[in-house]
């Protein structure tokens, strides 16, 4: 507790003395979050340069809205940018971007997930499973693909970013109730579509 208040008491801070002209109040807070927030949008495009592009674009929103910020915590309200970004490019196109399977968490934050609510297993192989490795991890992009954008976001920040759902509620402007009903309908939605991958699930 006495960390995150420390982090939310800098980052108030920061954001302050950004506001103030201090340019390496901005670099500090690109440098403290930068690394996590383009694993996310990695994760949720599936494509480096869209990535890199939704990222310079969020921190340059970050950087012009910066007198709104009412904090006291920074990263729900940098998520909540880069995911409209996200959204907004995604509609632009012809078809949604496939994610990125890799679960190494890119938050330093991260939160573990409520049991029973996982559909994916990424344990590692073993030698009977290794050839159908590939194939199941083109499935399970393709799925999650196919989610609707609200129910994918919620998907990569709850499981793979490990946010609490209450923090999932702050990025993606809504309620925690209308976070559990987007969970589960992804969930939902993974499991008809691939119940050899949910099967093993907790």
């Amino acid at each position: 507790m006495e960390q995150i208040a420390l982090t939310e008491e800098t980052d108030k801070n920061l954001m302050a003395a950004h506001c103030r002209g201090d340019s390496d109040a901005f670099g500090t807070i690109v440098q403290r979050y930068g690394p996590g927030l383009l694993g996310y949008l990695k994760k949720m495009s599936n494509e480096n340069g869209q990535a890199e592009d939704f990222f310079q674009e969020t921190f340059a929103r970050v950087h012009q809205k910066a007198s709104t910020f009412r904090g006291p915590r920074l990263k729900p309200w940098l998520y909540r940018i880069a995911t409209n970004i996200a959204m907004d490019g995604f509609r632009k196109n012809s078809r949604l971007k496939f994610v990125s399977l890799n679960r190494q968490a890119d938050s330093d934050d991260a939160n573990p997930q409520e049991s029973g609510e996982r559909v994916l297993v990424d344990g590692g192989p073993g030698p009977s499973e290794a050839a159908q490795t590939a194939e199941t991890k083109e499935q399970v992009q393709r799925a999650i693909a196919d989610l609707p954008d609200r129910q994918r976001a919620t998907l990569v920040l709850a499981y793979y970013q490990r946010l609490s759902y209450k923090q999932v509620a702050e990025v993606l402007g809504c309620s925690v109730g209308t976070v559990k009903t987007h969970m589960f309908r992804a969930l939902k939605s993974l499991a008809r579509r691939l119940p050899d991958v949910s099967g093993g699930a907790a």
